[in-house]
């Protein structure tokens, strides 16, 4: 069972921890989203999960009891001690934890064989971490779920439509490869201790054709939203070679204004920006996860 407010205080104050503001230390204490979130990845026994900054490992816990082989990775010394000391004895051989960076090891160290076979992501995201973090899964292989507790903001921004201000770079690298199946509201008291802002949790299903963005062309899509009050005619023309002319007629044929924006851009037109100047075809990048230190 998750720990209750209470609990989560007398762990904390046992262990000598304060909860690290700058780590995004906001620690589930709500039974109920932790059985949602294990319910929405659809884990099952024998899945292989992948969990970020797993704190006192209340999630982790339930991924574990849900049959799950678990890889974890916490940046905070304190709690990943904590963490081999209260978990592994207890799922030996099905926890697995290293200690670091996740932004640095967005999949915890999950072995290039197993991200091959398929993976799960469920994680109560640091808030801070969450986009840089976000753009590393879509650079490697891709799980086939993911349910993400995220800040309300981030969770809109990476499922904003387009022509809306929200919408950004990161929404059409995810929207790309996958599908916002579902979100649920998560209020600031089921966290101690309470952030300043609401939460969404955010349930992402792989799309039957996912398509995924090498970073040339992350680049490219990154540069004309850095700038995202001008036109896209005069952005490309110092881009690209060509100045994008081919891509900018089939935007005029499909609806769009000549003086259009990036975010007027719909997910579908961008992949075909992205097609036309690069080699490597739209598909799911053949490099493994980066390996943990030894």
């Amino acid at each position: 069972m998750p720990l209750s407010p209470s609990d989560t205080r007398e762990l904390l104050a046992r262990l000598g921890h304060s909860p690290r503001r700058f780590l995004g230390q906001n620690f589930l204490v709500d039974a109920n989203i932790v059985r949602k979130s294990v319910e929405l990845a659809e884990v099952s026994p024998g899945d292989a999960v992948v969990e970020i900054g797993p704190g006192l490992g209340t999630l982790s816990e339930a991924l574990l009891e849900a049959g799950a082989e678990l890889w974890a990775v916490e940046k905070d010394p304190r709690l990943a001690a904590f963490l081999r000391e209260h978990l592994q004895p207890r799922f030996p051989g099905k926890f697995h934890l290293m200690e670091g960076d996740a932004v640095e090891f967005p999949l915890a160290g999950l072995p290039p064989r197993q991200a091959a076979a398929g993976f799960k992501i469920v994680a109560n995201l640091p808030y801070a971490i969450s986009t840089p973090w976000l753009d590393g899964v879509l650079s490697g292989p891709a799980p086939s779920r993911m349910a993400l507790m995220l800040q309300a903001e981030a969770a809109r921004r990476y499922t904003a439509p387009h022509g809306t201000k929200l919408f950004g770079a990161i929404s059409i690298f995810l929207q790309a490869a996958f599908e916002s199946a579902e979100s649920r509201r998560v209020p600031a008291a089921c966290f101690h201790p309470r952030p300043d802002v609401d939460s969404l949790l955010l349930h992402l299903k792989r799309r039957a054709e996912p398509r995924f963005f090498p970073e040339p062309r992350k680049k490219l899509v990154r540069a004309c939203f850095q700038q995202r009050r001008k036109q896209l005619a005069p952005l490309l023309g110092k881009l690209l070679p060509d100045g994008g002319a081919d891509w900018l007629r089939r935007l005029v044929a499909a609806g769009l204004p000549a003086t259009c924006r990036a975010e007027e851009v719909p997910v579908s037109l961008w992949l075909e920006l992205a097609a036309d100047n690069g080699s490597a075809p739209l598909t799911s990048p053949d490099a493994p996860p980066p390996s943990p230190p030894r």
